[in-house]
């Protein structure tokens, strides 16, 4: 038995979680910037970093007593290294570094995209069916949040081949933005999903971006900027109106997504499952699209990991960790950087 202290920081949220063996979540506690960024729009970074220094410690006491655990049953640690807000990373990744040193305990730096898609893996453990190994991989597995918009090909739980991504906006930033554009306040993405419900999406005509079914990538700048010059041409939205062009709006957001992953079962018909996680993924119509229209077994997260949360965090740590063969030399091989960017060099392969 092994027991996982992750560590979350990358954006506007602070989270600690307690995981065991990678799969049985025992805490996981999130603390929220939203009221704090709301007054202007979206996060401010040096914010948010203070409010990470500010929330870090009591979580890690809260998570610890909450997981009935002390300090030194603590069996590793793993840390979002990347991709994020600079700032705020290093509140976590120097939190998780002191910790570490003095408990004397092996560190693990986790790819924060990646692990939102151990955020699916765990609600299939919460829901005690098959071991995903069984029954999930390969996988097609696609992560959709507010910053990426990653389409992957899986054959197990550390096995990320990127095969398809945004050549502009994430599908997620683009929710906030036009969410912005119609009045809404931030986030933005969950109240276009609420009026989208009352409204006809049939009702104004939209864009169909990356059609071709060559073009494995996704891209949201035309849609936005056809929000804009709708909204510029309309004038105020009344409330029907509103209504309507929110559900038109999501229809061909969350279309698009559909369509690539279409192509790409095409592309891999090998693929036993699809795995859908991100912000993104907690929109009920999408989770109804995914469903109705893609011919896999579709694995979603438990509300409570699909936004940022440490419990995706402590199982890819806890994967990483289980699969290197020689944990000191492994430990020594690791680039500590914080990392804002997603690191395409790396993973990135095109077929």
């Amino acid at each position: 038995m092994s027991i996982v202290l992750g560590i979350e920081s990358s954006c506007d949220e602070t989270a600690i979680a307690v995981v065991e063996d990678g799969k049985h979540v025992l805490s996981s506690l999130v603390s929220s910037q939203i009221s704090v960024h709301e007054v202007y729009g979206g996060v401010v970074p040096e914010i948010a970093a203070r409010e990470h220094l500010k929330a870090i410690s009591p979580m890690f006491d809260a998570a610890l007593a909450e997981a009935k655990i002390t300090s030194e049953d603590i069996d590793l640690i793993a840390v979002t290294q990347g991709p994020g807000l600079i700032g705020c990373l290093l509140v976590g990744v120097s939190f998780a570094k002191g910790l570490a040193c003095s408990l004397r305990k092996p560190l693990i730096p986790v790819d924060h995209v990646h692990a939102h898609l151990h955020g699916a893996l765990l609600g299939i453990a919460d829901s005690n069916q098959l071991a995903p190994s069984q029954q999930v991989f390969p996988c097609l597995a696609m992560v959709v949040s507010g910053g990426h918009t990653n389409l992957y090909y899986m054959e197990d739980e550390l096995n990320f081949n990127l095969f398809a991504t945004t050549i502009d906006d994430a599908c997620g930033e683009c929710f906030d933005k036009v969410a912005k554009l119609l009045g809404f306040s931030y986030p933005g993405g969950p109240k276009i999903e609420k009026a989208a419900s009352k409204g006809n999406s049939d009702r104004f005509s939209m864009p169909r971006m990356v059609q071709e079914k060559s073009r494995m990538e996704f891209s949201y700048s035309g849609l936005k900027t056809h929000m804009v010059n709708l909204k510029n041409k309309h004038g105020e939205f009344v409330e029907q109106d509103l209504y309507d062009v929110c559900a038109s709006f999501q229809q061909e957001a969350l279309g698009q997504l559909i369509r690539k992953i279409k192509f790409a079962y095409q592309k891999y018909p090998k693929a036993k499952s699809l795995i859908v996680a991100g912000g993104v993924a907690a929109n009920s119509y999408f989770r109804d699209l995914v469903n109705k229209e893609i011919d896999l077994p579709a694995f979603f997260p438990g509300l409570a990991y699909c936004s940022d949360n440490a419990a995706m965090i402590a199982s890819l740590g806890w994967h990483e960790y289980r699969a290197a063969q020689n944990c000191e030399r492994f430990m020594e091989d690791q680039d500590w950087d914080a990392y804002s960017r997603y690191k395409f060099e790396l993973y990135f392969q095109r077929n």
